[in-house]
Order: C-alpha cells, then sequence, then structure tokens
C-alpha cells in the first residue's frame, strides 16, 4: 500500500501539485491522467520512493514494482530469463543451480562428486523455496504474453532491440507483483494488438494496486476502477473513485454544472447592480444599494473559478529545402548483433515527397535501418546512398538525439545553432516549454516533453527527409492530434515506423517495406492489418 499525504511536487521552481493525499489499497487500479508535462511521471517516480516531495510524505508498505518510461535493463549482459527472474532473486538461485550441475558433470571422484551433490541440494532447496520450477514456468508465460518467444529468453538483453528491451523490462515487473503494487508509466508503448489484450487481462486480475498512466483509452477505460485527473491550472489531483466511462460522464456533467451556476450566478449578480445602481442616486436607498452591490460581488467571488483552457502545442515539421528526385537509398544493406542476423539485403529508394511506412514484429530491424539510415549505426555490408540536397531530420524513438545532461534551450540550440536565444524561446513556446522549464536538463522530462522537444529540434533543420520512429509514443490526445496534423501536411518524404493506425492515416503512405524479409510493395489497405501487430 502506498499512502501520500499533504505532498507538494515541483519541476525546479514550478510548483506541479500542491497538499495532495490519497492511498493506493489492494484492488486499487488508479488511471493516472493529465496532459504531458503537469507532473504525472514526476508523481510516479515520487511514488516509487526514486524522488522525494517538496512537501509531505509518502509511505510505502509491501513490494512496490516500477515500470519507468525509459526503462532498460541495469546490465545488458544478462539473458532474458535472468533478467525476469530477477524480480524474485530467482537468477541467483537458477545460477547456483546450473554451477551445480556442472560440477556434478564434471566430479572426477566420490569425494568431489559428494560435495557437487550436495551443493546441488542446496541450490535447489533455495530454488525451490522462490517457487522452483513452477516460477520459471510462469516467467516464461508472462514473456510470452508479452510477445516475447522463446527464441529470446536465452539471449542477452543488450543483443535485442528497444522494443524487446521494454518487453523484457516489463515482464520483469508483472513476474514481481503479485500482492504488490506496480506503477505502470505508458506499459504499451511497443506493445502490439495481442500483447496489450494479453496486458489487459493481466491487470484486471491483479489483487495488488495499480496505478497506470497511458494514453491508451482502450487498457484504461477496461482496467481501472478509479481515476485521478490531474489539472495543471490548480496544480491538484481531481480524484473520481470510478470507472473510464463514468468518469466521462461525471467530468461532463460537471462541466455543464459549472456552467449553469456561473451563468445564473452572474445573471443574477448583474441584476443586482442594475439595481444597485438606479438606488444608489437616492439618499433614502444609498445604503440598501451599497449593500445590493455587495452581495451581487460576494455571489460572483463564491463562485469555482473557472478552469483555464490548458494549452495545445502548435507543432510544425520543417519547411523541407530542395533536394534530388531521390534524396535517400540504400543498397543491399545488412546487420547483425552477436551473429544474429537482424537485416539482410535492404535496398530502398526514398523519392522526393514520397512516403514509406516499415512493419515488423520487434525485433525485425525497423529502429536499425532507421538507426542506419540515419547515420547513428554503420551498417555490415551494403552503403547508405545519400543523393543531392539530402537534409535529414531524424526522430528517435528512445529519444537518442536529446542529450539528458544539457537544458531544454540547449538541446534546441544543438540542432538548430543558428537561432538567436529570442527564437530559440519562441520556438519552444510554440511546443510548450516557457519560463523556467527551458533551463531544466532534459533528462527530467516526461516521455512527452521529451518527445515534444525533439520535435521541436526538426522545425528548423529544412530537412527533407524525416525518418520518425514511433512518433506517438507518450503523447497525450491532443498532443497526438497536433503531431499527426503535422505530419499529414508535411511535403517532404518520410519514412516512419509505428504501431499507430492514427499515424497510417495521416501518413497516407504510398509504399511499405516489409521486415525482415526486406520486401517492398506498394502501400494497400490490405496491410492495414499488420500495423498494430508490426
Amino acid at each position: 500500500m502506498i499512502t501520500v499525504r499533504d505532498v507538494a511536487l515541483r519541476a525546479g521552481a514550478r510548483l506541479l501539485l500542491s497538499d495532495i493525499s490519497f492511498t493506493v489499497s489492494p484492488g486499487d487500479r488508479i488511471g493516472l491522467i493529465g496532459r504531458n508535462g503537469v507532473g504525472k511521471t514526476t508523481l510516479m517516480t515520487a511514488l516509487a520512493g526514486l524522488a522525494k516531495p517538496a512537501a509531505g510524505t509518502i509511505s510505502r508498505t509491501g513490494a512496490v514494482e516500477f515500470l519507468a518510461q525509459d526503462s532498460r535493463a541495469a546490465d545488458p549482459a544478462v539473458t532474458v530469463t535472468d533478467r525476469i527472474l530477477s524480480a524474485r532473486g530467482l537468477d541467483r538461485a537458477l545460477r547456483r543451480l546450473r554451477a551445480a550441475e556442472a560440477a556434478m558433470a564434471a566430479a572426477t571422484g566420490p569425494a568431489a562428486l559428494e560435495r557437487a551433490m550436495n551443493a546441488y541440494a542446496r541450490a535447489e532447496a533455495a530454488f525451490q523455496t522462490g517457487g522452483g520450477y513452477a516460477a520459471e514456468a510462469e516467467a516464461a508465460r508472462v514473456a510470452a504474453g508479452l510477445g516475447l518467444p522463446d527464441r529470446v529468453l536465452s539471449r542477452p538483453v543488450g543483443n535485442l532491440s528497444g522494443g524487446q528491451r521494454r518487453r523484457v523490462e516489463l515482464a520483469r515487473i508483472l513476474f514481481a507483483g503479485h500482492g504488490g503494487t506496480l506503477l505502470l508509466d505508458e506499459p504499451t508503448n511497443h506493445l502490439d494488438a495481442d500483447s496489450i489484450a494479453w496486458l489487459r487481462t493481466f491487470l484486471r486480475g491483479h489483487q495488488g494496486g495499480l496505478v497506470l498512466i497511458s494514453h491508451d483509452t482502450g487498457l484504461v477505460a477496461e482496467v481501472v476502477n478509479r481515476v485521478f485527473h490531474l489539472d495543471a491550472t490548480r496544480a491538484a489531483i481531481d480524484i473520481h473513485n470510478t470507472g473510464w466511462d463514468a468518469y466521462l460522464t461525471q467530468r461532463e456533467a460537471d462541466r455543464r454544472r459549472r456552467e449553469r451556476q456561473r451563468a445564473n450566478a452572474e445573471r443574477k449578480a448583474a441584476t443586482l447592480h442594475a439595481q444597485a445602481d438606479r438606488m444608489k442616486a437616492r439618499s433614502a436607498t444609498a445604503v440598501m444599494a451599497r449593500s445590493m452591490a455587495r452581495r451581487a460581488d460576494r455571489m460572483l467571488a463564491e463562485l469555482e473559478p473557472a478552469r483555464r483552457t490548458e494549452k495545445v502545442a502548435r507543432i510544425r515539421l520543417p519547411e523541407p529545402a530542395p533536394c534530388g528526385r531521390i534524396p535517400l537509398g540504400a543498397v543491399s544493406l545488412a546487420k547483425s548483433y552477436d551473429g544474429r542476423q537482424v537485416l539482410d539485403g535492404v535496398d530502398l529508394a526514398v523519392d522526393r515527397g514520397s512516403r514509406l511506412v516499415v512493419l515488423g514484429l520487434n525485433g525485425a530491424g525497423k529502429t536499425t535501418l532507421l538507426r542506419i539510415l540515419a547515420g547513428e549505426e554503420l551498417p555490415d555490408a551494403g552503403r547508405v546512398v545519400r543523393g543531392h540536397g539530402l537534409r535529414l531530420g531524424y526522430f528517435a524513438q528512445e529519444h537518442d538525439t536529446l542529450r539528458p545532461d544539457r537544458t531544454v534551450r540547449q538541446n534546441l540550440t544543438d540542432a538548430a545553432p543558428h537561432l538567436t536565444d529570442g527564437e530559440a524561446r519562441q520556438v519552444l513556446g510554440a511546443f510548450l516549454f516557457s519560463g523556467d522549464d527551458v533551463d531544466k536538463p532534459a533528462g527530467v522530462l516526461s516521455g512527452g516533453e521529451k518527445t515534444r522537444l525533439a520535435l521541436a529540434g526538426l522545425v528548423h533543420s529544412g530537412a527533407n527527409v524525416l525518418l520518425l520512429d514511433e512518433p506517438t509514443n507518450n503523447l497525450d490526445p491532443v498532443s497526438r492530434d497536433e503531431v499527426l496534423a503535422a505530419v499529414g501536411s508535411y511535403p517532404g518524404a518520410i519514412v516512419m515506423v509505428t504501431h499507430d493506425q492514427g499515424a497510417i492515416d495521416a501518413l497516407r503512405p504510398d509504399r511499405v517495406l516489409l521486415l525482415p524479409d526486406a520486401d517492398e510493395d506498394l502501400w494497400s489497405e490490405d496491410y492495414r492489418d499488420l500495423v498494430a501487430l508490426a
């Protein structure tokens, strides 16, 4: 259980939340919602004990497991199975069991064999105490549910794609969960449709507490039984002890009620003021007139403050510089990691203004292809062909183009060094970074804020070919709509990797590249069903 008492949270000098109190108890499945940058990730980090609140207390009892947006395994050399089992300490017990098995096989005499057998008995007892082979099978089932096939379980985590690594971390946390509290920040990033369906079922059956940040409204609607809405305009949390559909109904009813109350109070106050104005000129009624005016003013002052409309990022993409007919191409690209072929014989020609979507299962090489095209990695074979006038813009899935130790403003000026300080602030303001926000280190930003900052860096790049790797991840619905509108109106060429069918609608692709087979085809609606599975 987690208990929050009179907590305040800040991002630098900016107050995010003030005087908030609530509890997370077994059976609570809380949906934490709000616009990007309002403090959802900051609150989640504080609940996990990884950051201290500016005021108040947060206490935790029982196990608390936290999936951060940018979670990555601590040791890339550990295998997938060992990483998942480490959630219950079973990885160490299993390694001792394997070592004892090897020692028995290598024993050369009765004494050595007896020592090895005794070590094996101790290791097996420790392993069984932690759940043993049943727990190992459970870990494999969780991994399979999240789309990690048996063939990857023995591989080092560092050899996996970004999407697969994310699934490993989610599997580890779900395996650890039992009756503890799960804190999940955008758990559906990189998941295909089947894995999301499995996750919904798993979370609905979780007996402990759950706090969930997700812009997947389908997941929220099916899983949560309480909704916490973070209101940036009031630095407060609105707590609704209902499911998602009831919350939406209640929110709309509350909005209409506030509007009626305000309209009635303003109408009554206007009537009282008008009557007071008529009466104040006569000495016999002047005192009554002042009383009526004060009553009207109190009536307005007692109204609940009007909720300000939250700002919307004005997201735009660069005006593309002139270029040749085929600004970007690739010939026979190949790439392997530790002997495993990821790309093999990829040929590509990106025409001026064309739109290409890259589809494939996690681990098929989609991100690797974009990184090679962007010059972030070198191929083992083949070459990238840079055509006349090429200017590349690259949006990385894991925001690798941002330097976490540099500020928001410095990251923008790194990408667009010709901007003056005033111009940089103007661009950042359009992407909802203002005031002290521009001097925050990029490393403390939420996933949605990092997405906005990375896109801001493209605005003045003059890029005529954009490489976009999951550009809608971590975005709230309003910001996502802005990004998709910008994608739809961009006149340059785009190569996109996405699980988002809405992004396909905005992109309007003319071609599709299917990995790992490197088959290229004209786009048709027959490929649409592959998007959510890719």
